[in-house]
């Protein structure tokens, strides 16, 4: 039987509610009085150094945050130039409404979403698949031929003979712990090794269909567009997708996501210490601190020394690093007593995926004009097998400039495009949507200048998103769990991970925030505070909804 709860991003891997931990009026916790006002180094001002920041100002810490390069992290809001609100999302953009704590900080600030123009959605209205030349119209899967309903049946197939999936999903929406544990543990244990393209071709579902249809299933997958990219992932990394819920129901922010986090940072909410009207910019002069090129322990053993690009050093007395793993033994000199060896080798261990996009702005959302001869509009939101891979169409108003993603692709798509100029990216992507849309003058309506990125070109991300390959369960477990901290020798404490490189769900923001949570109940604990009894923070559940341990 399903439940009518809505669903939430609760486990599977560690089934805690921060959802509701952040809704319970007893707050998140407090520290000691003499604590008040001591600096806590953050590194990286995107969603979880930002929310992190914000909840341990609350708790009436002094967060100080360095920033290498922009502001907002992965969430990067580009204004098109001679505008104030046309934007290009160029990193996070699918915000799906299970991501619970997420949206708790965004509704917060009072922003606004839209649903998102996925494929076959009301929101994109129509959609265009074009693979190996043959291009189909549809507004929803009823409208595709056979084969795309074999495959979008298969899959649900799939996922209920191989895990369960309806009975793990509605423990899931429950936040019945017991029984995510019961039914997720075993799961890990089996396919934690074996990759997502094991999991559909060992699939009795699958096995009755032909190739043709596990190729298409790459090529368009589900929800969203193409998941071959993901094919060598651990299968985990795509159940916890599945699961959760987050290829459905997917909304973008009105405005641009970033405006969450510059949001947080001008906010004034009440908190212990600090004066009425204190914000994270009060704090910090209105300036993010610059990129920090050194870590170690200060002479002192119980603190840290920071320094900055410009050799400006500070102590303090905890340090959260939200920045890319890799970074830690790249860009930063992080003293290598810091953390124990089995944690360098996770973080070492961290692969990420390569993704690139290529917007332009046009002069108005021209894609809805009807093709007179066919009666379709005459450009779709567009899977193809080509080199565009996701094509994507935001309207900001019949009068008002639009916005294209003329391109989102992901690993060897995205690498085809690497060392090629913005204009190179949009002639290719153009000549590609021609060949679809013959006799469409898109390029007639661009305007100003195009917005692309590729995030693994950017010595500051290294990459898109991390990507679990089949085994790294076991790393991902210990970079999780760092944030619980009283085991750790004296030298081990003090010095706490978040973000997307620790998450269990990359790529998806809900982790990044979930992240930043952990860490703020384990700096909290650090300077000996701790969670209002009648609302228990992870670290209090820790040792009984935790990740399971696998065997070494």
């Amino acid at each position: 039987m399903t439940s009518s709860k809505p669903l939430t991003a609760f486990g599977p891997d560690f089934t805690f509610a921060y959802d509701d931990w952040l809704a319970h009026p007893a707050g998140l916790g407090a520290v000691p009085r003499d604590s008040h006002g001591a600096q806590v180094a953050i590194i990286g001002a995107g969603a979880a150094g930002v929310i992190a920041a914000y909840e341990l100002m609350k708790l009436g810490l002094r967060p100080v945050i360095y920033e290498a390069s922009r502001f907002g992290g992965r969430l990067r809001s580009e204004v098109f130039d001679g505008t104030q609100d046309v934007i290009a999302e160029m990193g996070g953009m699918r915000f799906p409404i299970s991501s619970a704590s997420f949206y708790h900080y965004l509704n917060l600030m009072g922003l606004q979403t839209k649903p998102f123009p996925n494929p076959l959605t009301k929101a994109a209205g129509s959609t265009v698949i074009d693979l190996e030349g043959e291009t189909l119209f549809a507004r929803d899967l009823n409208d595709l031929p056979d084969m795309y309903r074999e495959i979008a049946v298969a899959y649900s197939d799939a996922l209920e003979q191989g895990v369960g999936f309806g009975e793990l999903q509605a423990a899931i929406r429950d936040k019945d712990a017991a029984r995510v544990k019961a039914l997720w543990d075993p799961i890990v244990e089996a396919w934690d090794e074996r990759t997502f393209y094991d999991f559909v071709t060992s699939s009795q579902a699958f096995q009755n269909l032909s190739f043709r249809h596990r190729e298409v299933f790459g090529q368009v997958g589900f929800g969203t567009g193409g998941w071959d990219s993901d094919f060598p992932n651990s299968m985990l990394e795509i159940l916890r997708v599945n699961l959760l819920g987050f290829d459905d129901d997917q909304r973008y922010v009105v405005g641009g996501v970033e405006n969450v986090l510059r949001r947080l940072w001008t906010a004034t909410p009440p908190c212990a210490h600090w004066p009425e009207g204190t914000s994270l910019a009060s704090l910090h002069g209105g300036a993010t601190r610059s990129r920090v090129t050194h870590i170690s322990r200060a002479a002192s053993d119980t603190s840290f020394t920071v320094r900055d690009q410009w050799d400006n050093e500070v102590a303090y007395e905890a340090v959260l690093a939200t920045c890319q793993s890799h970074l830690l033994t790249t860009a930063i000199d992080v003293e290598e007593d810091l953390f124990a060896q089995p944690l360098w080798m996770a973080l070492d261990r961290t692969r990420y995926m390569q993704a690139a996009k290529t917007f332009v702005m046009v002069d108005r959302p021209f894609w809805t004009d009807m093709d007179a001869a066919t009666g379709r509009p005459v450009l779709s939101m567009t899977l193809t097998d080509r080199i565009t891979r996701g094509t994507y169409f935001f309207d900001n108003g019949p009068d008002a400039p639009g916005v294209i993603c003329l391109s989102y692709s992901w690993m060897t798509d995205a690498l085809k495009l690497l060392p090629l100029s913005d204009e190179k990216r949009v002639d290719l992507a153009l000549n590609a949507l021609e060949k679809i849309y013959p006799g469409v003058d898109i390029a007639s309506h661009i305007r100003g200048v195009p917005k692309c990125i590729s995030w693994e070109a950017d010595e500051n991300f290294l990459g898109a998103f991390k990507g679990a390959l089949p085994g790294h369960y076991r790393y991902n477990r210990r970079v999780y769990g760092h944030f619980m901290q009283a085991d750790h020798s004296a030298a081990h404490r003090g010095m706490f991970l978040a973000g997307d490189s620790v998450s269990w769900t990359p790529a998806w923001v809900e982790g990044a925030v979930q992240t930043a949570l952990n860490a703020v109940w384990g700096i909290m604990t650090h300077f000996g505070g701790a969670s209002n009894a009648a609302n228990p923070g992870p670290g209090d559940v820790y040792e009984d909804q935790g990740p399971v341990a696998l065997s070494q």
